[in-house]
């Protein structure tokens, strides 16, 4: 690993990068894993490339914020105008029981940050406060899907997706850990170039997405409605949506959800997203070095005996039994 990544760290004296200054905003029970997924790439290219970046954190209010594992966390300073100054980048952090209310002076400041320039981001369901400013008005984002409709409702003239991740000019949106984790990587590739992404996904060893070889909703030939809830289930194997959020993001009922995939694909949406589940679970065991717990928790799974029930069930054996082919 040292001498494959030493290629990286030789940037021309000559032509020093500028410093890209970031800032986090670490919103109350913000989603810890979204969040370090987006600062270690930062930190991570810092490591290939020293000075490229400079992070710091902040809180809506002086004091502690807790993050969505009840971790606690002291932001390094409060976010104020004098904050917005500093900032190239400006990454609102939420998560699942982050409260979907916003104060004026919260909005004030996205406002100001948008207008002096600042690229704006969202993690989680950090685009609803975007949104909220009205400052989505026209990009496409992502948003995790239990907080897709509050968003298309505040901000209609936004196009709200189904997509882990969406970079659209001046503003980037994830929607889970791993949409973070390949937003900040897309961004970085935008200011500088491939060879230092290659180096970052080389010491991360973030396998997740990088193996995954199908993209189930681009390979099977069904109606849209259907396509959008494959989509979403492809998005979220981490944490899988219940049938009845499927159902609402589709605009059916679950009835209907139900005949849909009898229909069109002779299965039930239970089996189905448990197929992409497995088979994804599959693919992180032959193809990264992911302990098993990981795997399992990467794939949505409970508990270990759970996920080797299923395993076997679908497989024919455990998943301890599954062949490793990474070098």
């Amino acid at each position: 690993m040292k001498g494959k990544n030493l290629r990286y760290l030789n940037e021309p004296a000559d032509k020093p990068a500028p410093v890209t200054r970031t800032g986090f905003l670490l919103l109350e029970h913000f989603s810890l894993p979204a969040f370090t997924q987006a600062l270690d790439t930062i930190v991570t290219a810092n490591l290939l490339r020293p000075g490229l970046f400079a992070s710091r954190t902040f809180g809506l209010n002086d004091g502690e914020v807790i993050s969505d594992l009840g971790l606690v966390i002291r932001p390094d300073a409060r976010f104020d105008a004098s904050a917005i100054q500093q900032l190239d980048l400006l990454v609102v952090c939420g998560g699942y029981r982050t409260e979907l209310k916003a104060a004026d002076e919260f909005i004030h400041l996205l406002r100001t940050a948008a207008e002096r320039g600042v690229t704006l981001a969202g993690l989680w369901n950090g685009a609803w406060f975007l949104g909220s400013a009205g400052l989505l008005d026209g990009y496409r984002c992502a948003i995790h899907p239990e907080h897709r409709p509050a968003l298309a409702e505040i901000s209609k003239a936004a196009h709200v997706t189904s997509e882990p991740y969406v970079i659209d000019r001046d503003r980037l949106t994830a929607s889970s850990p791993a949409g973070a984790f390949h937003m900040a990587l897309d961004w970085i590739k935008g200011l500088h170039d491939k060879a230092l992404v290659e180096g970052i996904e080389d010491i991360l060893a973030f396998e997740e997405s990088r193996y995954r070889r199908i993209k189930p909703a681009e390979n099977i030939c069904v109606s849209a409605p259907l396509r959008e809830v494959v989509k979403l289930m492809d998005a979220n194997l981490e944490e899988p949506l219940e049938l009845e959020q499927l159902a609402v993001y589709a605009g059916r009922s679950r009835r209907q959800l139900e005949r849909l995939f009898k229909e069109q694909l002779g299965t039930t949406p239970q089996r189905y997203y448990l197929e992409l589940r497995i088979t994804e679970a599959r693919r992180l065991l032959q193809h990264t070095e992911l302990s098993q717990v990981d795997v399992l928790v990467a794939c949505g799974f409970v508990s270990p005996s759970h996920f080797s029930k299923c395993y076997s069930s679908y497989f024919g054996y455990r998943p301890s039994k599954e062949t490793r082919l990474v070098k």
